[in-house]
C-alpha cells in the first residue's frame, strides 16, 4: 500500500496563508491534492496539519486529515521527516500500514504524475528515498564572492581558468517530494544522502520564496497548464 502526505502548516511568515492563498484559480494546496489523487498510485492520500481551514480545504478536495499535527511540529524549524514519522505513526494507531509513503509538499504547482510514477520504480529497486534533483545552471566550482571593496574572488581559485564544460555536473533538492519506504521514514533514516536523485528539467522548478516568485509560477505555470 502507498501512502502521500502533504504536510501544510498554517503559520508561513513570508507569504501568509502561502499554502492556500489563491494560485492560479484554486488554493495552492489544491494542486498538489489533486495530483496525488489524479496518479491513482496512493491508497490514501491525507493532509498534516494543524490548522482548521486547511484542514477543511483538503477534505473538500478529496484528500483526508484524521488528525491535526501538534504545535511542536508546526513550528519555522520543524523539518519534513518528523512531520513524515509523526503521520505514519498516528495511522499506524488508527491500524492502517504502508509500504511505501511519499511526501508530497504543498507548494509544488510543477510536479506531475509521471514524476511520481517513474520515481516509485527506483523505490521498488531498493532505494530507501527518490527524490527530484535540478541541475545548478551555472558550475558551483566558479562561484565568486565579493569582498567590501566590490573585488570579485573566486571560492576556489584552482577552477578560474577552467573551461564549465569541463567541470563536474552538481545538483540541488527540488523541493517537490520524497518517495520513502515505510520504515526508512520510522527509521529516521538520512533522504537525502540515502536517496536516488531523479533529474527534473530546470523549467519546471521554481522556488516560491517571496511575493516575486509566486507571480512568477503563476505565469509560467498558466502558460504551461494551456499548452
Amino acid at each position: 500500500m502507498n501512502l502521500a502526505v502533504i504536510p501544510a502548516r498554517g503559520g508561513s511568515k513570508r507569504i501568509p496563508r502561502k499554502n492556500i492563498k489563491n494560485f492560479n484559480g484554486k488554493p495552492m494546496i489544491s494542486w498538489s491534492i489533486e495530483l496525488a489523487l489524479e496518479s491513482k498510485l496512493f491508497n490514501d492520500v491525507i493532509v498534516s496539519t494543524d490548522d482548521e481551514e486547511i484542514k477543511a480545504i483538503a477534505i473538500k478536495d478529496g484528500a483526508k486529515a484524521p488528525f491535526l499535527r501538534p504545535k511542536g511540529l508546526s513550528d519555522d524549524h520543524t523539518a519534513t521527516a518528523p512531520v513524515v514519522k509523526h503521520a505514519i505513526t498516528e495511522l499506524n494507531r488508527l491500524g492502517l500500514t504502508y509500504e511505501n509513503v511519499c511526501c508530497i509538499y504543498p507548494c509544488a504547482p510543477f510536479l506531475k504524475p509521471c514524476d511520481l510514477k517513474v520515481s516509485l520504480q527506483f523505490l521498488d529497486k531498493g532505494f530507501d528515498f527518490v527524490y527530484p534533483v535540478i541541475e545548478y545552471a551555472h558550475p558551483i566550482q566558479r562561484a565568486m564572492k565579493k569582498n567590501s571593496e566590490g573585488i570579485m574572488k573566486f571560492v576556489q581559485p584552482i577552477f578560474e581558468l577552467t573551461r564549465t564544460q569541463d567541470l563536474d555536473k552538481n545538483f540541488h533538492d527540488a523541493g517537490q517530494f520524497y518517495w520513502g519506504k515505510s520504515m526508512s521514514w520510522l527509521a529516521d533514516k538520512n533522504m537525502h544522502s540515502l536517496g536516488y536523485g531523479l533529474e527534473v528539467p530546470q523549467w519546471r522548478f521554481v522556488d516560491i520564496d517571496n511575493y516575486d516568485d509566486w507571480r512568477r509560477a503563476e505565469i509560467m505555470h498558466e502558460i504551461l497548464i494551456k499548452t
